[in-house]
């Protein structure tokens, strides 16, 4: 799935968390819902094919809805330094006024242009809104075991890190010139001890490295809240499958380093595996055929288990759809075999909610309430479904079990009056 050894005495690592991570949990609460969060993803690439812009956060209602927005995503180099793995749409690509969440067009020389001049500008309309620089993902995690694996490679990291993104040191850029825009980090290594991406390093020392990572992080943040006055967010996203769980994370140590942790709601089975199934079901629904039970409630109970308070267990949504065609047309096409992933626009077996929307009528859509899972299907092509019903039904179960808060994979997959994070909210409040 796309998708304890080692740590500070005792005494430090409580003192850096307690002079940390309730500030940057106060600033949640000022949101007005009661802790609730409202994360979502915005990524680097949405201004491409998507041409889903900084400024459509605010025309389409999203950005009033956010407590915080993750910007995906920064690399790692070979030496687990960050870099940006497009400089381009980071920082250099410039907005005509009609493009621009200001109303402003960009002039030749700016100090800043890109998203991040963007996001900027979003944070100045809305000054609550928290917004964190996303490290890895699942193309970006190749080199995180490196820069995890000494105390020289995690200060070094973590130092550079601070410099490019918090501090707005761009490289070709003004000094400081994107400080200001990111109130945090968000890591998404992709997975430590466990296999992502082809390629990535992958140690089984990283388990315990990862949480002397996010001491790494702390000590460093802390620092510069000494000197700036600013508190900073220390997230993660964390994977669903328990196995991947318990081979890279020591979860109560790592939760109490973080703000709080983000969920993979998602991805739970997709057209890598030879039957149809739910990507993102509530609760495992019955008669699966996979050989281990995934869904939202697997992975919520193995965290909350393993030691992981439920105000910081964010779950994760999709606001994008997994396919397969060749689907033998029986039991509505659910659990059924396919001959490979649907044709869609930007990925075969992967679509944007509101491109598949504009296709429904081709479609029927079945539901399993129970489960809390829906899906489409036209006799021979399978698509799960995430649309404003099941959306509901997900901040439903987030507000029932009192975890807190949603997390949205991605943003740039809702219609442009913003159905799906409308009934997201309308479930957690």
């Amino acid at each position: 799935m796309s998708s304890r050894r080692w740590v500070l005495p005792a005494l430090l690592a409580t003192a850096l968390t307690a002079s940390l991570a309730p500030q940057a949990v106060a600033h949640d609460n000022d949101r007005g819902h009661a802790g609730t969060r409202t994360v979502g993803y915005y990524t680097q690439w949405s201004g491409y094919d998507r041409n889903f812009l900084v400024k459509n956060l605010v025309t389409n209602g999203t950005a009033p809805r956010l407590t915080h927005l993750n910007y995906a995503f920064g690399f790692l180099d070979e030496s687990g330094r960050c870099v940006s793995s497009d400089p381009w749409a980071d920082y250099q690509r410039p907005f005509g006024a009609e493009q621009s969440v200001s109303g402003r067009a960009d002039v030749a020389g700016q100090p800043l242009s890109g998203n991040l001049n963007q996001l900027k500008q979003l944070k100045a309309k809305y000054p609550r809104l928290r917004i964190n620089i996303s490290l890895g993902g699942w193309s970006g995690s190749k080199y995180f075991s490196n820069a995890a694996l000494t105390p020289e490679s995690r200060a070094a990291h973590v130092a550079s890190c601070l410099d490019m993104w918090l501090k707005g040191n761009l490289p070709g850029a003004e000094p400081g010139a994107a400080a200001g825009v990111f109130d945090g980090v968000d890591l998404d290594w992709e997975w430590p001890a466990s296999e992502g991406a082809p390629g990535n390093v992958v140690r089984p020392e990283d388990r315990r490295n990862f949480t002397a990572l996010l001491v790494e992080y702390r000590k460093q943040l802390g620092r510069l809240t000494w000197r700036t006055g600013r508190s900073y967010d220390l997230t993660a996203f964390l994977p669903a499958d328990p196995r991947q769980v318990d081979r890279g994370f020591e979860v109560s140590r790592v939760f109490g380093l973080l703000t709080f942790g983000t969920v993979q709601g998602y991805d739970f089975h997709g057209a890598w595996d030879p039957r149809t199934n739910q990507q993102s079901a509530l609760r495992t629904p019955a008669g699966d055929p996979a050989p281990l039970p995934f869904s939202s409630q697997v992975a919520v109970d193995h965290y909350l288990a393993e030691g992981a308070p439920k105000s910081k267990l964010v779950l994760g949504v999709p606001f994008y759809s997994r396919g397969w065609t060749g689907v033998t047309n029986a039991n509505n096409g659910l659990f059924q075999n396919a001959t490979g992933p649907a044709p869609a626009t930007y990925e075969a077996g992967y679509e944007d909610y509101r491109v598949l929307k504009a296709r429904l009528a081709d479609f029927t859509v079945h539901r399993d309430p129970a489960a809390g899972h829906a899906w489409l299907f036209d006799g021979t092509t399978f698509w799960t479904w995430d649309d404003p019903t099941e959306m509901r039904r997900k901040g439903r179960y987030v507000a029932d079990r009192r975890l807190g808060g949603a997390m949205i994979w991605s943003l740039d997959g809702d219609t442009a009056d913003g159905e799906l994070i409308r009934a997201l909210t309308s479930g957690l409040s």
